[in-house]
């Protein structure tokens, strides 16, 4: 059926109740009619406005606003557009509306045509965006200050601990960090508490040791994940120095190494096929390091993470399984780019979610790739792909 546009189009059911508040109004602003919309926001009966001066229903700082610079601008011009100002209700309490006015000469003199919109929206918007601004700001100087309280605490039970010697050589790398150089002073941290290992200890000693060993190992991964990244990112990719070497035997010194940074869960290797190839044994330990790291930190604490090392007909596979809650459906497509994952501050597998993205370049690095399963029956999988050489 056609549509009667004529019927549909009345010019004052358009001016009524159109979107937006229609007024019309002497030069001086005095009100000669105001739509419908308009008086419904404001709450005041329409034969209440023809007469009284749209300036009146400003608030103080608007009437001002008005004399000063938009009032005169008008007169200019000819025309002011998006004049941000205050509309006073009937109640008292201000709408923020936005203005567009029109000047116009017509037989009878001059009026002015305007429209405004409801500005509350955008002020939300806007208010929102200010407080998220400050959350991040109070954030960042919350995790300043606990970096700072770190690296205190370090400082104090290295001072009071290490001998002499040591400490004239940590003065030395206190030194390389002004120059930039992160890892030799950490690299001091970690000789330091060896020695005081040696002595010993009490239990409180033995733990804060151990802590200052975990915190030494977090910074030298995340040193080397950034170190990485930014290499990845500049087009480079991940550099890698393929040898010949045993496969099984790297992966497993990997996980005995794990062992020690994580006691307290159980890792088993599988080995699979023979175990020669053509690879870089550091970037492998790197590549277990952040794969069993994300287990730990995801997977169920009573269960075993499971290591696979195997050789298949085209394909080299190093695997690492666990059991626990599953990655949801809608995070594994970006599961391989930079992101911070949900880990509580003081876990020690907690990164700034650097690990599966390095673990992907480290695989692309060898001509391969990373994928993973993850249900609730089987547990997650992260399954990296070398190709095989072919001969």
């Amino acid at each position: 059926m056609p549509v009667d546009v004529e019927l549909i189009c009345d010019s004052d059911q358009l001016f009524e109740n159109a979107a937006c508040g229609l007024l019309l109004t002497e030069a001086d602003g005095t009100i000669l009619r105001a739509n419908l919309t308009f008086c419904n926001w404001l709450g005041v009966e329409q034969a209440s406005l023809p007469g009284r001066r749209f300036q009146d229903l400003l608030g103080i700082g608007d009437k001002i606003f008005h004399q000063t610079h938009w009032g005169p601008l008008l007169k200019t011009q000819g025309s002011v557009s998006e004049i941000k100002l205050d509309i006073l209700h009937r109640d008292g309490h201000a709408l923020t509306m936005m203005l567009n006015v029109a000047r116009r000469e017509t037989p009878q003199g001059v009026v002015h045509d305007m429209a405004l919109m409801s500005g509350e929206e955008r002020n939300k918007y806007q208010r929102e965006l200010v407080a998220a601004r400050q959350n991040a700001d109070e954030l960042l100087l919350q995790q300043l200050a606990s970096q700072k309280e770190l690296s205190s605490v370090n400082n104090r039970l290295r001072l009071a601990q290490m001998e002499a010697d040591i400490r004239a050589t940590f003065a030395e790398q206190m030194v390389a960090i002004v120059s930039h150089d992160l890892r030799n002073p950490l690299a001091a941290i970690k000789m330091a508490a060896g020695l005081i290992g040696l002595d010993t200890l009490s239990e409180k000693q033995q733990r804060s040791l151990g802590l200052v060993n975990q915190s030494v190992g977090r910074a030298q991964r995340l040193i080397v994940d950034l170190l990485d990244f930014t290499q990845a990112r500049v087009g480079r990719g991940i550099s890698v120095l393929p040898q010949p070497l045993n496969l099984h035997q790297v992966i497993a010194a990997s996980v005995e190494e794990q062992r020690a940074l994580f006691p307290r869960r159980v890792l088993v290797h599988h080995c699979v096929g023979e175990g020669l190839c053509t690879a870089d044994a550091d970037r492998l330990f790197e590549l277990i390091d952040n794969l069993v790291s994300n287990a730990v930190a995801y997977g169920a604490p009573d269960t075993d993470i499971t290591i696979t090392s195997a050789f298949e007909a085209q394909w080299i596979r190093i695997s690492v399984h666990n059991f626990g809650p599953p990655i949801p459906p809608e995070r594994l497509d970006g599961l391989f780019e930079p992101m911070p994952h949900g880990v509580a501050d003081d876990d020690p597998a907690r990164s700034v979610g650097l690990g599966l993205f390095i673990v992907r370049e480290i695989a692309r690095a060898h001509w391969g790739d990373v994928s993973v399963t993850s249900n609730a029956e089987e547990g997650t999988t992260f399954s990296i792909n070398l190709a095989r050489p072919v001969g």
